[in-house]
């Protein structure tokens, strides 16, 4: 048991707030390496983001030189921002290290790699980012993927009804 004054690791990750999630990712890309990136964000970007209304199935990271930019993301319209409100599908500036930019702008503009976020959460009140440098899978490999999924599920099925004898 933890002491009164530490953190165990179960309420480190229970600080995380999780807002929205690409959850179609793994089924349609290959992830090679992920990566935490700071969101820069107005006012009611994060108010609308803190009730939970983004959407990054279709999002991707773009690489400028001045920095990497979370592209197609759609965090919608907090109503009661009235006049200051954002725009929905407007680009957001990414934080991270320039070696790490460099790293994955070089890395993506090779052998048909992409960067794309996987999910955006608040951690400790920051808005964050898990982008994914991934490599888009072929319609056989989602089909390899389903008959590998179905025959673990079918052995855990198994050995769940021999345990139960």
């Amino acid at each position: 048991m933890a002491k009164p004054g530490k953190k165990s690791d179960k309420s480190a990750k229970s600080g995380e707030q999780i807002v929205a999630q690409n959850r179609a990712a793994s089924y349609n890309y290959h992830i090679l390496e992920k990566h935490e990136a700071g969101l820069v964000l107005h006012g009611t970007e994060v108010k609308a983001l803190r009730e939970g209304k983004a959407n990054i199935r279709d999002a991707y990271v773009d690489f400028h030189p001045s920095g990497a930019w979370l592209v197609n993301a759609h965090i919608a319209q907090y109503l009661p921002g009235g006049p200051w409100n954002h725009e929905p599908l407007g680009s957001r500036k990414l934080l991270l290290h320039k070696k790490e930019i460099h790293k994955l702008s070089g890395r993506a503009e090779s052998k048909g790699l992409t960067v794309i976020p996987l999910k955006i959460y608040f951690r400790n009140s920051l808005a964050k980012v898990e982008i994914a440098l991934v490599q888009g899978k072929k319609a056989w490999d989602r089909r390899q993927d389903e008959r590998a999924k179905e025959a673990r599920r079918e052995v855990e099925e198994s050995m769940y009804r021999n345990r139960r004898r």
